[in-house]
């Protein structure tokens, strides 16, 4: 994509310190900081802060590897969503995703985790651009989401988002994410296939695998990382999810040295480093969405998680300017 947008790519990857022949080491991945760094790069020298907005450019170079044939294979968009929210790990280490639901539709939002680098807003945007143009694509209908929401303060011409994704876009909202339709959603897929689906299934589990070993416990994290914290996921919820007994949770668990409150901090932990780096929502706000009840627990779990409270630990990643260009954005899209 960048080198579509006429950067040196080459030059690109050596001033960023990244060896560019690792892409094609299907077993190597670059840290959330080194892309991040590389976005920065690749803003500033081709002037756009715009750079990637484009549906062509989504379509010809956005890439969600073996997640896209497993979507593309499922019977509906919905089941392909959610296909993604269960395998976003092998897209991306630092990206997360969720489905939820709305009054006539659902949200498909980005969420992400890790890093110390505030990350370019370009690069959500080129992520949430991918996933929505995947849609015609699977489909082989035109579709376009209701609207789109962004973290970050609007940029001077938002004309270029407009013609991007073809639908209203807001700034300054408490999360990147997407409404899509539930008509849309219930589209089949031009190649569904059932034997395929479940072939591209099993693949995504062994790389699963590879990546982060088979465990009780990396299921429960990745199915915490995909609900809402309040109410509060309760065990029994979870044990359930899984087709297991709550006693056969907790044995395994207790087995894998973890238990299912140590993995729910771990995840608050996570959204939290999310959240905060989201200027617009209020420190109470974070705390509900957490299921913090009361503000002063959630000061203490930020002393205990980062060694400072939530306030200073916001102050990390405040941009020092608003515009489009300069103003990093909390996370990592792909």
């Amino acid at each position: 994509m960048f080198a579509a947008e006429g950067l040196d790519t080459h030059a690109l990857f050596s001033d960023a310190g990244l060896d560019i022949g690792r892409l094609d080491d299907p077993e190597f991945r670059f840290t959330i900081d080194d892309v991040s760094h590389l976005w920065e790069l690749a803003v500033a020298r081709s002037g756009k802060a715009t750079l990637g907005l484009s549906r062509e450019l989504a379509i010809a170079h956005g890439n969600l590897g073996l997640v896209r044939y497993a979507m593309m294979a499922c019977p509906t968009l919905q089941v392909a969503f959610e296909r993604l929210v269960r395998y976003m790990n092998v897209i991306s280490d630092a990206a997360t995703s969720s489905l939820t639901e709305a009054d006539d539709g659902h949200w498909i939002e980005l969420g992400h985790r890790g890093g110390d680098r505030p990350v370019p807003r370009q690069r959500v945007e080129f992520g949430m651009l991918t996933l929505l143009t995947s849609c015609g694509w699977f489909t082989g209908r035109e579709v376009n989401a209701v609207e789109v929401e962004f973290v970050y303060p609007p940029p001077p011409d938002a004309s270029v988002h407009l013609r991007a994704f073809g639908c209203p876009v807001r700034f300054g909202a408490g999360a990147n994410r997407a409404l899509l339709r539930n008509a849309d959603l219930a589209l089949p897929l031009s190649a569904r296939n059932r034997s395929m689906a479940a072939l591209h299934e099993q693949l995504l589990d062994r790389e699963l695998e590879r990546l982060e070993g088979t465990s009780t416990s990396l299921r429960v994290r990745n199915l915490l990382q995909s609900q809402p914290l309040r109410p509060e996921p309760r065990r029994e919820q979870v044990a359930k999810a899984l087709s297991i007994s709550d006693r056969t949770l907790q044995r395994r668990l207790r087995a894998e040295g973890v238990s299912f409150q140590q993995l729910l901090d771990e995840t608050r932990r996570d959204r939290a480093q999310l959240y905060l780096r989201q200027p617009q929502q209020s420190l109470k706000r974070v705390a509900e969405q957490l299921g913090f009840d009361d503000p002063s627990n959630f000061f203490r779990a930020c002393k205990r998680w980062f060694g400072t409270s939530p306030g200073c630990y916001r102050d990390r990643f405040t941009p020092a300017g608003g515009a489009i260009g300069h103003a990093p954005p909390p996370g990592r899209a792909f």
